[in-house]
C-alpha cells in the first residue's frame, strides 16, 4: 500500500463515491437499451459482459464491457486527481466492491473481470496491459471468459513485481482473492467440464 497521506474523511468520501459508481449495473442498463430482457434471467444471469454477449447482441456486450472496466478506471483516476495515490486505491476497490455487491441490485451483481481490468489500467497501465493480454490470450487459445479472468487475476501480482509496482501488491492480492471467491462455481464447471464457452448460451 502507499503511505496514507489523505484525511481519514476525504478517504472515506472517495470509497463511498468510488462505491456508487462501481455500483451502476451497466449491464442491466445496456440490456434495457437494447430491448434484450432483463439480463438475470438470461444465461447464467451474471450482470457483465459475458452474459449480454450471450444475448447475441455484440454491442451491447462492447459497451458493458467498456463501460465496466471505465467504471474502476474513472474512480481511480478522479481520485488520484482530488486526493493523491492512496485515494486511488481506495476509490479503485470501492468500485471493485460496488460492482460486486451493488446497492442498486440487492447486492447481488457481477464478477467483477472488466471492472479489475480498468483499474488495473488506471492505477498502474502496465500492469493493467499485460494483464488484458493474458486474459485475451487465454480467451482466444481456449474461448473460456472465466479460465481467461482467472489465470489473468492469479498473474495480476506477478505483473505488479515485474513492472515496480509494489505498492499495489496488497490491493492486487484481494482483488485477486476476489476475483476467485466470485469464481468459484466457474472453477467447478472447468474441472467437470460443464463450463461454457464466450459466446455459447449456458
Amino acid at each position: 500500500m502507499p503511505e496514507i497521506v489523505t484525511p481519514p474523511l476525504l478517504l472515506a468520501l472517495t470509497a463511498i463515491l468510488g462505491y456508487l459508481l462501481g455500483a451502476v449495473p451497466f449491464g442491466m442498463v445496456m440490456a434495457r437499451v437494447f430491448g434484450l430482457g432483463d439480463l438475470r434471467k438470461i444465461g447464467s444471469g451474471n450482470i457483465g459482459a459475458t452474459n449480454v454477449l450471450r444475448t447475441g447482441n455484440k454491442l451491447a456486450a462492447l459497451l458493458t464491457l467498456v463501460l465496466d472496466a471505465g467504471k474502476g478506471g474513472f474512480a481511480v483516476l478522479i481520485a488520484r486527481a482530488a486526493a493523491g495515490e492512496d485515494a486511488a486505491q481506495i476509490a479503485g476497490l470501492a468500485a471493485f466492491l460496488g460492482h460486486l455487491f451493488p446497492v442498486y441490485l440487492g447486492f447481488r451483481g457481477g464478477k467483477g473481470v472488466a471492472t479489475f481490468l480498468g483499474t488495473l489500467l488506471a492505477l498502474a497501465w502496465p500492469v493493467g496491459l499485460a494483464a488484458c493480454g493474458v486474459w485475451l490470450a487465454v480467451a482466444l487459445f481456449t474461448r473460456y471468459s472465466s479460465l481467461s479472468a482467472l489465470v489473468a487475476a492469479a498473474l495480476a501480482p506477478l505483473w505488479m513485481a515485474v513492472f515496480h509496482s509494489g505498492e499495489m501488491l496488497a490491493l492486487g492480492a484481494v482483488l485477486t482473492l476476489l476475483i476467485y471467491a466470485r469464481h468459484w462455481q466457474n472453477l467447478k464447471r472447468l474441472r467437470a467440464g460443464t463450463e461454457p464457452k464466450i459466446g455459447q448460451k449456458k
